[in-house]
């Protein structure tokens, strides 16, 4: 983990609850912790022990987030579980855009663990970026460029601002898709744990077809582990928008569901 000072509200998050369920939080590509806290709190709130990570390079400055890729992400995502595990009997995932791909991937690689209940995805990134957009970046990265314009801030409520980094660090870009997403998009149906999808009508960041992919592929055909939640009034950061509640309220019912609370 980096050094960089980490920018104020952007610290990681950990709470030792009163029962046997632990949350694992987990934000999004260029964001911090901040962009979850409604929902980590609530978590804390309801009696839950919560793990919410910065992932390595996040929180601190784009030019720290350009030093990691996806393997430092997913191994501060796994770290994060175990020491949730320590202290948990039952562990539901939650993430938002990037942060539910590691949600994913976390659930593909933990499926072997009695643990694990539930996983539940915001806007989740599910498949790796369409050819042509990975040639125009791999393009501007030959060409000397490091960063394009930044894709945080995409709420509804104009009173509202994510911190994240005006700037997308664009060799991470590739890793996330080529990395993360490319290995995992086709195994969606061998999850086996309920999962809980939100997600937003208008997406400037992930289309919703995203969001779609998962419900259409995960735990196989017919499957009735999903459960669909369509929002109509945010943008892509939802957890900080208008439906922030909503996306409380029913991630609790959820959690409260797949543990037998």
């Amino acid at each position: 983990m980096s050094q960089t000072d980490v920018m104020p509200g952007c610290e990681p998050f950990s709470h030792v609850g009163t029962g046997s369920t632990g949350v694992l939080v987990i934000h999004g590509f260029t964001g911090n912790p901040s962009s979850m806290t409604h929902q980590a709190t609530a978590f804390a709130a309801a009696g839950h022990h919560v793990e919410q990570p910065r992932l390595p390079g996040h929180g601190t400055t784009v030019e720290d987030m350009m030093t990691t890729d996806w393997t430092d992400w997913s191994g501060e995502a796994a770290a994060a579980y175990d020491r949730l595990a320590e202290r948990a009997d039952q562990i539901v995932v939650i993430g938002l855009s990037m942060g539910g791909t590691l949600t994913l991937w976390t659930g593909l690689e933990r499926q072997d663990d009695d643990r694990l209940k539930g996983l539940i995805c915001v806007n989740a990134a599910t498949a790796p970026q369409p050819a042509d957009m990975m040639a125009m970046v791999q393009e501007m990265i030959d060409e000397g460029n490091e960063v394009m314009p930044g894709i945080g801030s995409d709420i509804a409520d104009p009173d509202v601002t994510e911190i994240a980094y005006e700037g997308t660090p664009l060799k991470q870009l590739v890793s996330l898709s080529n990395d993360g997403l490319a290995p995992i998009t086709g195994r969606y149906g061998e999850l086996s744990v309920p999962i809980l999808i939100f997600s937003s009508t208008e997406d400037h960041v992930v289309p919703p077809e995203s969001s779609a992919h998962l419900r259409d592929t995960a735990g196989g055909p017919d499957s009735d582990l999903v459960e669909f939640v369509v929002l109509e009034r945010s943008y892509h950061v939802a957890t900080q928008d208008y439906d922030k509640d909503l996306i409380n309220d029913r991630s609790l019912e959820f959690i409260d569901r797949v543990t037998n609370a």
